[in-house]
């Protein structure tokens, strides 16, 4: 499929010059393969169908409609677009579990209700089904979970524990004398709440709750939280079933074409066979097994499986960025305002702060794609079978838990300067900024709060700097080497740590200083220090909780979260910073390589100028230098100024996928018929004089 170009032809491509005056232009068509990535044709596919109308969102469209809407194109995703490309071969899938991602990515540009819906039914209610089940759920319930016969909520949410899934109060207690489990919530908190599918289309759901059975002559035991499939609605009259109830949600701030809705459950039998038993399962007389012997391991286990949530909405967030920087970039070439010392009106890309705002956010919006090719990679390596390994998996769980919290607030955050940018025309709900705002605003809550997910990063980064530290005591006589060797290690799940950095001081000549800062190995010096320095500051601050009580533990742990998640975050953009400039060895055009060099440094720059102060606090950098940083970045937006058009261009998207009458050329139009206008006026002699032109 070909897009349509929002650039006004009207408009010659710009060109710039590199320090030493050569001219350099972006190859928009090679860049955009580049970042299509190696499901490119894959997502050209889904782009085609997001141009479809009969896929996209209708703005202000009553709920109940929406929901219809949304469940109609689900159907005909079903029927017509090859959307099981992940599921087993044998079962009519494609065993593609990152093609199958990608494409479910882009629909974020159609509906991001629909979005989320294809995922719930796909991506969580039938891979559930798949991951957790056994060849007797493949065989019995996976069909009609997969052709959409039986549309399925994910009922693992409950209104009393979002995060923390181990804690939830729903039970499954098992009966020996009727081979049945009963599955109970015992108190309102334990509502099952927030679920896609269960206020109105749903049939069934998987439900997750607490196992407890009880061995021949033995007590009780709650072996943890296990899956269960079970019935929940009548397929003809779509009544609940006896002893489950439920509520809508009603309406949300934004994802309205969803239904989401609570579940509830009184004593509702389900056959033994219902338990989903890859991880766990109970003979007839009662007794549990599992292969994983440890509880804690066998709930990791389980719940990783379900990693590719995560995966998608990184993949969908970086999008709903790319189109939001679209719409704004474009309308900031075209739109004027305000005189400049001439005749005519100053386009707003050409102030500094419309720069300041819109092009750091754009390096951002690259190094997100980067990182969020090599998330689906790994995803991709792990979920074929290839690269299968614990340890793979647990690096899998820790990346997607470092990159959907950035990347999800990152586009609230691009979104909301987007909107800002476009002044009145931004909160038009034509413009779709506002409305995709709303639409992402829960991204940043669902399959793992970010908070949440960004502390469960933290306490990998915490475990691999123990690890660090026994390494070193077992290899004291040779630390130049173990150094080194750490230093080596970038891969993207894992932080190097046990570094010997310098401390950047001044060198008495400015152009020396910003000399260095635009070296690659400078920046990623930086970089690396500042997730290093903060994990060994909270590694020791939380030394003393080993020889603590319990309570006291805790408190002290709590007394440093924010300074975890901070070192969180930091890795998180690392790790983007290397993606991108792993990705920059894929150019091969030398001018496109040369933008995005520098595109990269505003990124890398711009990620060290907001966390100036720990870096001057600390002493990783001098005052003088401090000041450098923000000189050269203030020079790189003004070198990239003349390619922000080709940089979202390379995105991909057509006016069809941005549907933003401001993205579409028409004011473009609109400021060509007002200078036309006006030059009309001059050479008529027929202008009116200003008053402050008046001699006294």
């Amino acid at each position: 499929m070909t897009t349509t170009t929002a650039r006004p032809e009207t408009r010659p491509a710009p060109a710039a010059a590199t320090p030493d005056g050569a001219a350099v232009r972006v190859d928009v068509a090679a860049l955009e393969n580049l970042l299509l990535g190696q499901y490119a044709q894959l997502r050209r596919e889904a782009r085609a169908i997001t141009a479809d109308p009969d896929f996209q969102k209708v703005e202000g469209l009553p709920m109940a409609e929406h929901r219809e809407r949304v469940l109609h194109q689900l159907r005909r995703l079903e029927a017509e677009h090859d959307v099981l490309r992940a599921f087993p071969a044998r079962h009519g899938g494609a065993d593609d579990h990152g093609g199958s991602l990608a494409r479910f990515e882009e629909l974020v540009a159609a509906d991001p209700s629909l979005q989320i819906k294809a995922g719930v039914q796909w991506g969580l209610f039938a891979s559930a089904i798949l991951h957790l089940g056994t060849e007797h759920h493949h065989d019995t319930f996976l069909p009609d979970a997969m052709h959409l016969r039986v549309p399925g909520a994910f009922a693992m949410t409950e209104t009393g524990h979002g995060s923390d899934v181990a804690s939830i109060g729903t039970t499954a207690e098992y009966d020996p004398a009727s081979q049945e489990f009963v599955i109970h919530t015992p108190f309102r908190g334990a509502w099952k709440d927030y679920l896609g599918n269960a206020a109105v289309h749903g049939t069934a759901a998987v439900v997750f709750a607490q196992l407890v059975t009880a061995a021949p002559g033995q007590p009780k035991v709650n072996h943890g939280v296990h899956a269960f499939y079970v019935p929940i609605r009548d397929p003809q009259t779509h009544e609940f079933l006896p002893g489950v109830g439920g509520e809508d949600d009603g309406v949300k701030g934004g994802l309205n074409g969803i239904d989401n809705g609570r579940l509830h459950f009184d004593h509702v039998r389900v056959p033994r066979t219902n338990l989903l038993n890859r991880y766990g399962d109970v003979a007839p007389d009662g007794t549990y097994s599992s292969p994983i012997a440890s509880p804690g391991r066998r709930f990791f286990t389980m719940l990783g499986t379900l990693v590719q949530g995560r995966v998608s909405l990184d993949g969908a967030a970086v999008n709903a960025s790319k189109i939001a920087l679209a719409i704004a970039v474009t309308y900031a070439n075209q739109r004027r305002q305000f005189a400049g010392g001439g005749t005519d009106e100053v386009t707003l890309l050409d102030y500094g702060q419309h720069q300041r705002r819109l092009l750091p956010l754009v390096a951002e919006t690259y190094a997100a794609a980067f990182a969020h090719e090599e998330l689906l990679a790994a995803f991709d390596d792990v979920f074929s079978g290839r690269g299968d390994t614990p340890e793979n998996r647990e690096d899998l769980e820790t990346l997607a838990a470092a990159l959907k919290p950035t990347s999800t607030w990152g586009a609230l955050r691009t979104i909301q300067t987007a909107r800002e940018a476009c002044g009145g025309q931004g909160f038009l709900a034509e413009n779709r900024l506002t409305g995709l705002h709303a639409d992402m605003d829960v991204y940043v809550t669902f399959e793992g709060d970010n908070t949440v997910l960004y502390q469960l990063v933290a306490k990998r980064l915490l475990a691999d700097y123990a690890k660090s530290l026994k390494a070193l005591q077992a290899d004291r006589g040779d630390m130049a080497r173990f150094v080194a060797e750490r230093v080596a290690d970038v891969a993207l799940h894992r932080t190097p740590l046990i570094r010997a950095v310098q401390a950047l001081g001044d060198l008495g000549d400015a152009r020396r200083s910003v000399g260095q800062l635009r070296e690659e190995q400078t920046q990623r010096d930086l970089l690396t220090d500042r997730v290093e320095a903060k994990v060994a500051q909270v590694a020791q601050a939380l030394a003393p909780a080993r020889k603590m009580s319990p309570d006291k533990a805790a408190a002290l742990f709590n007394a440093h979260q924010h300074e975890l998640i901070e070192a969180a975050r930091a890795h998180a953009e690392r790790v983007q910073w290397e993606a991108f400039t792993a990705g920059l060895e894929r150019v091969e055009d030398p001018g496109t390589k040369q933008v995005l060099t520098w595109l990269r440094d505003l990124f890398g720059l711009t990620l060290v100028e907001r966390d100036l102060a720990w870096y001057l606090v600390n002493g990783r950098l001098s005052a003088g230098r401090a000041r450098t940083v923000t000189s050269y970045i203030e020079r790189l937006l003004a070198r990239l100024r003349p390619h922000a058009q080709d940089l979202v261009d390379a995105f991909g998207y057509g006016q069809e996928h941005l549907r933003a009458p401001i993205s579409s050329g028409v004011e473009h139009e609109r400021q060509e018929e007002a200078r036309a206008y006006y030059r009309a006026q001059r050479a008529s002699g027929d202008a009116p004089i200003p008053e402050k032109h008046l001699k006294g």
